[in-house]
């Protein structure tokens, strides 16, 4: 099965869920609200009709998230612990990835045991995906979007609402509260659904969005004295280095939104963040506010995306990922701007 950004049929999709008794569920290394929302916003609905399903990710849930958590679903994947589990899984559904690599070492385990696969995702994928089967709709506002179609075909009673608090969290971080431009009528129709099904929506909005940390803050103090603006200002990036973390005692949660934050300076088209992983690599993340293209810039970096977010990881000490990414920012979004693109 495999819909690369073709009509989906989700009877298909239905009929290779409903044949599977154990299922794991995944997302991407350094989870966000979408796809932690659309592993919950399935999850209950997998157990509710009775099946052994687990949702095991490769990082642990961050603190932003725990509000999901009540029942305590969510797992953080270690080999000797869930080897004997995860054997006999029939199929693990791999939500808002982008990449297949980044579920990092439960590739492994996959590839070990052979297991069926199933990707749903709203990030664009080749046609030599890895997936046994591919689900993925680019209109999607999120991938939680998309868990709310199945929802609506594989269900005979109404979304229960532990499902849809996990869809509302997917759909509200990935559009950015509702402002980014892939919000469509869609979004609102379900926010609507979420509310009359009694999700405390404010609540949601506050434990992501009103929990900085004061790590979170000394961090955002010492990258905003640090901006660098190109090209009359319609490119500003920063730099989040090992030695900032350290001294601020930051963890990767604490960088959530700071690209966001930074695009929303007057004049500022892209917002570029290069944040040091090791001394060997540093992840690379671009928002556009939409004039001009990203995913182009993440592509030529050995990464991807949406048009307007979009990322890498790079090889490289951070001087020399640094000199790459900016140059190459600089030139792709000046010959948008000159028009030649």
């Amino acid at each position: 099965m495999n819909f690369n950004n073709t009509p989906i049929d989700w009877h298909q999709v239905h009929e290779v869920i409903s044949a599977a008794d154990r299922i794991m569920l995944s997302t991407h290394e350094n989870p966000d609200g979408d796809g932690l929302g659309a592993e919950c916003g399935l999850y209950y609905h997998l157990k509710e009709i009775g099946k052994d399903v687990r949702i095991v990710n490769y990082s642990p849930l961050p603190d932003d998230y725990t509000f999901l958590n009540s029942d305590q679903i969510y797992e953080c994947y270690d080999q000797d612990a869930y080897e004997d589990w995860i054997k006999d899984v029939d199929l693990v559904i791999i939500f808002d990835v982008g990449d297949y690599v980044r579920i990092r070492t439960i590739v492994d385990a996959i590839e070990s045991h052979g297991l069926t696969t199933m990707n749903i995702d709203h990030h664009p994928h080749s046609d030599d995906h890895p997936f046994t089967h591919n689900v993925v709709d680019l209109s999607a506002a999120a991938t939680g979007c998309m868990i709310y179609d199945y929802l609506q075909i594989a269900r005979s009673t109404p979304i229960v609402k532990k499902s849809f608090e996990g869809i509302y969290t997917a759909v509200m971080t990935d559009t950015g509260c509702f402002r980014y431009s892939n919000t469509d009528k869609k979004c609102y129709e379900i926010a609507i659904q979420c509310l009359e099904s009694g999700v405390e929506t404010h609540t949601i909005y506050q434990s992501v969005y009103e929990n900085s940390t004061k790590s979170r803050m000394q961090l955002m103090g010492e990258l905003l004295t640090n901006l660098h603006y190109e090209l009359d200002g319609n490119l500003a990036w920063f730099i989040i280095t090992k030695d900032m973390m350290d001294r601020a005692n930051a963890s990767k949660a604490d960088v959530d939104g700071f690209s966001d934050m930074v695009r929303s300076i007057r004049g500022v088209e892209v917002a570029l963040m290069i944040f040091e992983q090791n001394e060997e690599s540093c992840r690379i993340n671009f928002r556009s506010k939409g004039k001009y293209s990203v995913n182009d810039i993440a592509k030529s970096l050995g990464g991807g995306g949406h048009a307007f977010a979009a990322g890498a990881v790079v090889s490289g000490s951070l001087v020399d990922v640094k000199e790459k990414t900016v140059n190459a920012s600089i030139e792709s979004i000046r010959q948008k701007m000159n028009g030649s693109l």
